[in-house]
């Protein structure tokens, strides 16, 4: 059995690996641990505080903390960071701002990050843009946690169309978050938005978001490979 430990850049994405992609990878007999990225500690009271990527050193020391807290040769790492406002000392991050296939651009990320982890029991995963992305595979699942809401939700999805989610861009006011927001000006990421994903289902999500779906698929292969 493997133990699969996830670092999350915050509580959505927590949420998230706890209640849609552990009970899924459970199946593999992965037993999934995630806890969002350490920001700061207060000594004093022995208090740590979890949740934002600010500064990719931060999560780095992080990652490399745990895997040195849980060292057993069961034991996995990987992440789930959003590309979207990714901090500037991520590895690999000028080179990467002149990629223009966005696919390229997370694979190059991912690489340099996997590199520089420096560890074979790493999987590196940055979400193409942000976790909305997820939700915009099937906007119209929102009207699970929005009811009353029918024209703002069919202007999403008519926004959506035949689009691949993971390509609707990381603009200030255009990124995935900021469209859900200016049609749902209540919506709440990390109760809405995890509520609506399990309503959408893996499976729709891994048909709509190929990067998603092959990072899925790594961490379903788990079970069966050995560093």
């Amino acid at each position: 059995m493997i133990r699969l430990h996830i670092t999350t850049e915050g509580s959505t994405e927590l949420r998230f690996a706890k209640t849609v992609l552990a009970p899924h990878l459970g199946v593999f007999d992965i037993v999934v641990d995630s806890r969002s990225v350490l920001t700061s500690k207060d000594n004093r009271f022995s208090k740590e505080y979890r949740g934002g990527l600010k500064h990719y050193e931060k999560a780095k020391q992080d990652i490399l903390t745990w895997m040195k807290q849980d060292y057993h040769s069961e034991c996995r790492f990987t992440t789930m960071f959003d590309l979207y406002a990714l901090p500037k000392d991520f590895p690999g991050y000028d080179e990467a701002e002149n990629q223009q296939d966005p696919y390229e651009r997370i694979r190059l990320l991912e690489k340099k990050m996997e590199v520089d982890i420096g560890s074979v029991n790493f999987i590196p995963y940055i979400q193409l843009y942000e976790f909305e992305a997820l939700i915009l595979a099937e906007p119209q699942k929102l009207d699970w946690e929005y009811l009353e809401h029918e024209t703002p939700i069919k202007n999403l999805a008519d926004m959506v169309g035949g689009q691949n989610p993971e390509l609707i861009n990381d603009g200030p006011e255009t990124a995935p978050s900021k469209r859900i927001l200016k049609e749902i000006p209540e919506y709440d990421k990390p109760t809405g938005g995890v509520a609506v994903a399990e309503k959408i289902g893996l499976q729709t999500i891994r048909e709509k978001c190929r990067h998603f779906d092959e990072w899925v698929l790594r961490l379903e292969d788990l079970a069966g490979t050995n560093p």
